[in-house]
């Protein structure tokens, strides 16, 4: 009996404080093999482990178990069973996926807090370190787009709604604090950062990206990357960072018909000059760990299985020297949806040619290698290299000499206070203040004393893709109220959009159309006792997604504001009251009868789980809205495209009966105060094609309060050999100004910016002028010329 509890203790103990017992565990382990010793570099540790490791073992490494296949070590309780690993797993294992969640999708049920998360990656841990015949450790992986997808973690503004603050420092902070809770939980991989670009917002995955314009997506993503892997510059990753996985490489944002993962049709220029280089910089200068390959097709080849993408341009050219991980299913996908493999074994083949080194989420093709190897379809150098490389990032996060997390520093960090106060500062700086007729905006109290909250997202707290249940979650509604402002509010939620579903699940329903007249009327009574009416309108999750399989959709054919919204509009409209309307939407909707209708609106995407409060304050004036747009936002669905940096000829002659402009252009946003600029300069107007060009212009706050502007510089080369897009942002610098003070701000114009691929695929500066713009959007702006001798 005392044995018996001495075991006991002794499991918890580990498991529980595995912080304090990994030296003993490694001086009771020490053999002085040679991938054990600490003091060696990694080069020589993975040269000596891969030497030792069987076949089997070396296959191990390339698979993942999620969802079901969790059961083959976990019970139905989800808790561990070492005596049904070793059935499974004696040989090791590359990864788990998502260990917060018990049993896949059904996990919003079922999922693990941040103390279990913990001691369960703990005990799997334990079980490969010790019980193994190597002692490689595993590598767990989670989501992490905008906060954990997994209970009690903080969420931040979706990733769209990130890409409105245009502020670096802002970013790096969310995801050193986003790495920490997940690291914290017992994973080391996180499934992100999204650096495809949104340029075609029928695509129900266009909230997950930063925004449509390469440069201001690579310069966001970098110092995203930096908050998810830190100073990562000595070849290591701490154990308060996880390593990030780019994705979606290729091209994934602009499928055919807007359709998720439907086939693209882009030229090598366009990949090069457009689509890649967020992913380039990313690798370059931030030293991205792994990256995910996009479902899609690329002139008939689908990533997963495109060596040119995935060897060529990423391994060769960039110098990659991280993981390749595919995305979940993306190997299957060769088989069943491109048709371009025949069985496992030929997808196998062609993934592991092309370069993708682990098999996501679960075990489809990679369990074929061994008959690969034998049957010599494959060479035992790829595998070899493939391992290799897997082995390496996990030397690189410490794992053989650190593989366990502290359960009890979980329940503290992950949704701690600190977290949460940086979640409102996101939100706050992502709102976009779009229209402000007569500056009804903040909302004058002394002059609007009952205001009637209005529609369908006034008293939901959307958190869009990719989310898990945090610690809280505020709705407008409860952020105006908390705010106990000398006023009388009264609600009524007006129409609501749908009845069932959710981003998870299915079926979608809208809601009922004659219950939905009846919210109306309601609502109209309730407006005519306000003196204002603040309308909340726009989508949910539910309406626009990401569409994962053909029984679950997410992409939309029409832009238009969903099921009764616009005839709420009307008849709130019809009462006469000044209306100020607030969009909750993931991408941006065509909302042009609204703009037309009402006095002011707020674009404010899905802003986590302090959006309602962000909201409140900034309608009252207790912050001033400083978010730009990140991404176009079209008339109509008919539109389309209507990203800002087209081609010369894209809508010249315009459209019948109507405009061809967006309906709010790229970089746009307004502010409570008003900002000047003047005495733009250049430092030399004409240079060299490698020299550079310094640009100035003086920012100044004329308004009466203090506010942020994102300064924005694009270029227009004004003749080209090849057309060139009729302008391109190449700077921007977001600052602070109090009322009266003044800043010189400065973009250097390097020959990088000014470069582009001639006709012979070479990048080039021609020589000829350029157009230099500066201002506070892409359709406002002061402009000066620079030649190029």
């Amino acid at each position: 009996m005392r044995s018996a509890l001495a075991k006991v203790f002794v499991a918890y103990f580990i498991f529980s404080f595995p912080f304090l017992t990994n030296n003993i565990v490694a001086a009771q382990q020490s053999t002085l093999l040679p991938y054990k010793n600490a003091h060696l570099s990694i080069g020589i540790r993975v040269k000596d482990l891969l030497k030792r490791m069987t076949l089997e073992e070396k296959i191990a490494q390339t698979q993942c178990v999620w969802s079901q296949e969790k059961r083959k070590f976990t019970n139905a309780q989800g808790e561990f069973s070492e005596s049904m690993a070793l059935q499974h797993f004696a040989n090791g294992l590359g990864q788990v996926a998502r260990p917060n969640e018990t049993f896949g999708m059904e996990y919003l049920s079922k999922s693990l807090n941040a103390k279990q998360t913990a001691l369960l990656s703990n005990q799997i841990q334990h079980f490969f370190v010790n019980k193994t015949r190597l002692g490689i450790p595993v590598m767990f992986h989670e989501e992490g787009l905008h906060g954990n997808q997994a209970k009690d973690a903080t969420h931040f503004p979706s990733h769209l709604a990130l890409g409105a603050t245009w502020n670096e420092n802002l970013l790096t902070q969310i995801y050193t604090a986003v790495a920490k809770e997940i690291r914290v939980r017992g994973a080391q991989q996180v499934l992100a950062p999204v650096v495809d670009l949104g340029r075609d917002p029928r695509w129900g995955r266009t909230e997950e990206t930063l925004g449509e314009d390469p440069y201001h997506v690579a310069r966001l993503a970098l110092a995203e990357l930096r908050g998810y892997q830190g100073n990562s510059n000595n070849g290591t990753i701490d154990s308060n960072h996880v390593i990030a996985t780019l994705k979606h490489f290729g091209v994934h944002g602009i499928p055919e018909n807007g359709s998720n993962i439907g086939p693209v049709f882009v030229d090598e220029r366009t990949l090069r000059e457009v689509y890649f280089p967020p992913f380039e910089l990313c690798i370059k200068e931030g030293r991205a760990r792994s990256v995910m390959p996009c479902y899609n097709e690329l002139s008939g080849v689908p990533a997963h299985a495109n060596r040119w993408l995935l060897t060529q341009v990423l391994r060769k050219e960039w110098g990659f020297k991280g993981i390749i991980t595919s995305d979940y299913g993306g190997i299957q996908d060769l088989r069943d949806v491109h048709f371009v493999a025949e069985d496992s074994l030929q997808a196998a083949l062609m993934a592991l040619n092309a370069g993708v080194d682990i098999e996501t989420p679960n075990n489809f093709a990679y369990g074929t290698i061994a008959t690969l190897i034998r049957n010599k379809r494959l060479s035992q150098a790829v595998l070899d290299s493939t391992v290799a490389r897997i082995l390496t990032v996990k030397f690189e996060l410490g794992l053989f000499d650190q593989s366990y997390t502290n359960p009890e520093a979980a329940e503290q960090i992950v949704g701690s206070t600190k977290h949460r106060e940086l979640a409102l500062q996101a939100a706050t700086e992502s709102i976009v203040l779009l229209k402000n007729n007569h500056q009804i905006l903040p909302i004058d109290i002394q002059k609007y004393k009952q205001i009637a909250i209005i529609g369908p997202n006034a008293n939901r707290c959307i958190l869009g893709g990719y989310s898990g249940e945090p610690k809280v979650c505020i709705s407008p509604l409860e952020g105006i109220k908390t705010l106990n402002k000398p006023i009388t509010i009264s609600y009524s939620e007006g129409c609501r959009l749908t009845d069932s579903g959710s981003w998870f699940k299915d079926p979608v329903v809208l809601s009922n159309r004659q219950q939905n007249l009846q919210r109306i009327a309601e609502a109209v009574s309730v407006a005519k006792a306000a003196d204002m009416v603040i309308l909340f309108v726009g989508g949910n999750e539910v309406l626009s997604r990401e569409a994962w399989s053909v029984r679950h959709h997410g992409d939309i054919p029409n832009l238009e504001l969903v099921g009764e919204q616009n005839e709420l509009i009307s008849a709130i409209k019809a009462t006469g009251k000044p209306i100020v309307a607030v969009v909750n939407s993931g991408q941006p909707l065509a909302f042009q009868h609204l703009n037309n209708q009402v006095d002011a609106v707020v674009q404010a995407w899905y802003l986590g789980q302090e959006g309602g409060t962000a909201i409140a304050q900034m309608l009252f004036g207790e912050s001033n809205p400083s978010g730009k747009l990140p991404i176009s936002i079209a008339r109509s669905a008919g539109h389309l495209p209507v990203y800002y940096n087209h081609k010369p000829s894209s809508k010249l002659r315009g459209y019948l009966l109507e405009e061809a402009t967006p309906l709010y252009p790229f970089g746009f946003g307004l502010s409570y105060t008003q900002f000047a600029y003047s005495n733009l300069q250049i430092s030399r107007s004409s240079i060299g094609s490698k020299d550079s060009a310094v640009v100035s212009v003086t920012v100044a706050n004329i308004g009466k309060q203090a506010g942020s502007e994102v300064v924005q510089c694009y270029i227009r080369d004004d003749v080209s050999t090849i057309t060139r897009p009729v302008k391109e942002l190449k700077d921007f610098i977001k600052v602070y100004l109090q009322p009266g003070e003044k800043k010189v701000v400065r973009f250097t114009m390097t020959p990088d910016k000014l470069s582009f691929y001639d006709a012979n695929m070479r990048k080039v500066v021609e020589k000829g002028s350029f157009t230099i713009m500066v201002g506070t959007s892409s359709i406002s702006y002061e402009t000066i010329k620079l030649q190029i001798q």
